[in-house]
């Protein structure tokens, strides 16, 4: 264990620090962090518009009208169709202040560059017509969603970059000392702007030459499709997890490091099944893996799955220091916040601790995926519930009002409970141990 100890120290931290600090992967992050809230707003009406309660329908028909729901689903529409475009400014946004550039005008060049590349004419298939017809003349919304989030974040980083780099090499108009502030940095971005949009102009005008006709078909048949195959596959989230876990036990946080990367593919995964669930209730949800289901029902406790070590401190500890920890970490755990655990403990560099750490998560997947899969439990409906939302609650509301939800996120905790009790026993033997000999 000491070897694989030093394996992770040597090898394993400064590669996974070195992506932790990569500038890119932060700014792609946190501008998916940008999105949060209002995926949160949507999701509260979504929640509202199919509340599963018998007579709810006939109840908000008669007080309301007949088209109630369709009317209550407005901020739905307002929150989640627009996620790529509040990514691409906040992509932008985020990146250009790690080159200490003016974060607003990058995040608003980068807005206009996502909608230069892509097309006002999209396929519509009429009802009964056997072959689809481009029509436009407005944004489409379906790539103003999660459809188009690649590529608003790809144009994000690209144009950023561009605009840092004329900014850095002083290309700019410069206004007189008793200009307005503001003013003066509408003027310093003209420049770059121009060359940033002309370039994102250019870009197109090529595509279109190709058989691809556009950026969107590009990343979806060359990029989206494969990682979003991996990243809906039980290997897939057996593998993330894993790193997760890795980077966790060196002390970084996994969760961020490998979310930058997976996370824009979970969140197109949860708004497929979003919309599915829309349109549709009570059929079939595509996907089993989406954000929500690491959030709920891997982490219940936090990364690791670490709630039920917490409470078997407060019920099983008999040395002083694991007691104490277990009444400090209870509330954060509730929440699903870790830290107290995972470095007070410690479990990060702890030979002892690091098995069960990796072990639980991996077996809940295995679980939740089967369970899922094979229609035991619900999958999540697409409902954005805050990753903080109580265990039992969140498996409730993130299933669309399914019990199985809350069911399956009991059984993974019992199963974690038991996976770390071994573990736990000969940690608390050792500590109490210590105390007595102190």
């Amino acid at each position: 264990m000491n070897r694989f100890i030093s394996f992770l120290d040597k090898y394993v931290m400064p590669a996974a620090g070195r992506i932790a600090e990569q500038r890119h992967l932060q700014a792609i992050r946190d501008g998916l962090i940008l999105a949060m809230p209002l995926l949160i707003i949507g999701s509260l009406f979504l929640i509202l518009g199919f509340v599963p309660i018998e007579g709810y329908d006939e109840f908000m028909a008669n007080t309301f009208g007949d088209a109630w729901r369709e009317k209550l689903l407005y901020p739905v529409g307002a929150t989640f169709d627009i996620m790529a475009l509040i990514v691409s400014f906040g992509v932008a946004y985020r990146l250009a202040e790690k080159y200490n550039v003016d974060a607003l005008s990058a995040g608003a060049i980068s807005v206009s560059s996502f909608l230069l590349v892509t097309p006002y004419k999209v396929p519509f298939l009429a009802e009964g017509a056997t072959e689809a017809v481009m029509v436009g003349g407005a944004i489409p919304v379906t790539l103003m969603g999660s459809q188009g989030l690649f590529v608003a974040m790809i144009m994000a980083v690209l144009g950023t970059e561009i605009y840092r780099y004329v900014i850095q090499r002083n290309i700019v108009i410069k206004l007189p000392e008793g200009v307005p502030p503001a003013v003066a940095k509408s003027f310093v971005a003209l420049i770059p702007g121009f060359i940033v949009v002309a370039v994102m102009w250019i870009l197109r005008l090529l595509i279109e030459m190709t058989s691809f006709e556009s950026v969107h078909n590009i990343v979806s048949d060359i990029l989206s499709a494969p990682l979003s195959a991996l990243g809906s596959s039980l290997l897939g989230a057996m593998v993330a997890v894993l790193f997760i876990q890795l980077l966790w036990s060196c002390g970084l946080h996994g969760a961020a490091i490998v979310g930058g990367v997976m996370g824009p593919i979970w969140l197109s995964l949860m708004d497929e099944n979003r919309l599915a669930y829309q349109n549709n209730p009570d059929g079939e949800l595509p996907n089993v893996i989406t954000q929500q289901f690491f959030d709920l029902w891997i982490y219940i406790g936090g990364s690791g799955a670490t709630l039920g070590l917490v409470i078997m401190m407060l019920l099983f500890a008999r040395s002083q220091q694991m007691k104490s920890l277990g009444r400090l970490s209870i509330g954060p755990g509730i929440f699903n916040i870790n830290e107290p655990i995972t470095f007070g403990m410690p479990i990060v560099m702890n030979p002892l601790l690091i098995i069960p750490f990796i072990l639980a998560p991996l077996a809940i997947v295995l679980i939740s995926y089967f369970a899922m899969a094979t229609g035991l439990a619900a999958k999540p409906s697409g409902v954005s519930v805050p990753w903080t939302t109580p265990v039992l609650f969140s498996g409730y509301l993130a299933t669309g009002g399914k019990i199985s939800g809350a069911i399956l996120q009991l059984v993974n905790f019992l199963v974690a409970m038991a996976i770390y009790y071994p573990f736990f026993r000969i940690w608390d033997r050792q500590k109490l141990k210590e105390e007595q000999g102190a």
